[in-house]
């Protein structure tokens, strides 16, 4: 048996007809006889004919298909962005390309050009830790490509942007430490080349200059999303003579290897040390003791994304950038002590 896939001249030869009429009625024309039609859709299911989808966008210059590319996959947080981003392009009759960098520079440059390759309408985009270089964007955008930035946005890149208050997520969470009487508060950042990890970074120094706390530099750690770094540097922290009684994470990832590296030490939390992350991802409930986290709304933020791209696209170059900012809200669990 022939693997070769049938095509709308193996329709038309079989039933003795023209190639456009095979076209009219598959687009379902109505300028065509009805029997004539029948025959053609019957042949059409019994070859099992599926439409050349790369031809087709050729033709239209349109192919339906929404770019997405994220840093990794390891954790929940990307993978429930891209589920509200599926949702609204399905919706909206879009499918969606997903690639992930894996936090290289070298692989997003590498898999933007493959989806450019693969002429998707635009593309949603987190920029990986080693982004410092814009140009491969640049280039994309110059080309006419609709780009939306989310979570990991670029300052120094116009288009649209989602993302949430990092700066008040981190202040509220800091402040609430205070609160509850802890006096020694250290955070494993993220990277400062990252508008997130700036972001966070300065919601901590604020509410701690608020309420007149001191800013000891040796108190922030660069974790700079790297697997392993957080636990390494609570290690560090812990191993000191003036060891802190709180850690503010820059994300629940970083947070969950400073609770286990807690936990190796035997002290308790939170009577030994408080501990927040930043993102509430399912298992932040699951973990012992369970996690307070600045919550995002990460469903909706894709879903903004992706309706934030279909737009762009179907404006052209009447839609304006637009910059959405979500906020969150403190979950308050068992790892941190309750307000006095």
């Amino acid at each position: 048996m022939s693997s070769k896939q049938p095509t709308i001249w193996d329709i038309a030869i079989k039933l003795n007809v023209s190639i456009s009429t095979v076209s009219r009625a598959l687009r379902n024309a109505p300028d065509i006889n009805p029997d004539t039609k029948k025959a053609i859709l019957d042949l059409a299911h019994q070859l099992d004919y599926q439409p050349n989808t790369i031809a087709t966008s050729l033709r239209k210059n349109k192919t339906n298909i929404i770019g997405v590319m994220v840093p990794e996959f390891v954790h929940a947080f990307f993978p429930n962005v891209i589920l509200g981003i599926q949702e609204a392009a399905n919706e909206a009759g879009y499918k969606v390309m997903t690639m992930q960098s894996g936090e290289s520079l070298d692989i997003e440059k590498h898999n933007l050009q493959a989806m450019i390759s693969s002429r998707v309408d635009g593309l949603i985009l987190a920029i990986s830790r080693e982004t410092d270089d814009y140009e491969h964007i640049k280039s994309a955008q110059r080309k006419g490509l609709p780009i939306v930035f989310f979570n990991r946005i670029v300052d120094e890149l116009p288009g649209s942007k989602v993302m949430v208050d990092d700066y008040q997520g981190a202040y509220m969470a800091v402040e609430h430490l205070i609160q509850t009487g802890c006096r020694r508060i250290a955070h494993l950042a993220g990277p400062q080349n990252l508008t997130i990890g700036r972001n966070r970074l300065n919601g901590y120094l604020d509410a701690l200059k608020a309420h007149q706390f001191p800013i000891d530099e040796s108190l922030i750690m660069p974790c700079n999303f790297l697997e392993g770094k957080a636990r390494i540097y609570t290690q560090q922290l812990l191993d000191r003579p003036d060891r802190p009684d709180a850690l503010f994470a820059v994300n629940d990832p970083a947070a969950i290897e400073a609770l286990i590296c807690i936990q190796e030490h035997q002290l308790s939390i939170p009577d030994d040390i408080s501990l927040i992350g930043f993102s509430n991802a399912p298992h932040s409930a699951f973990v012992t003791p369970p996690m307070t986290a600045v919550a995002q709304p990460i469903h909706a933020m894709g879903r903004l994304a992706a309706e934030l791209l279909m737009r762009q696209i179907s404006e052209g170059q009447r839609f304006s950038p637009e910059t959405h900012v979500l906020q969150t809200n403190l979950i308050v669990r068992q790892s941190t002590r309750r307000l006095s």
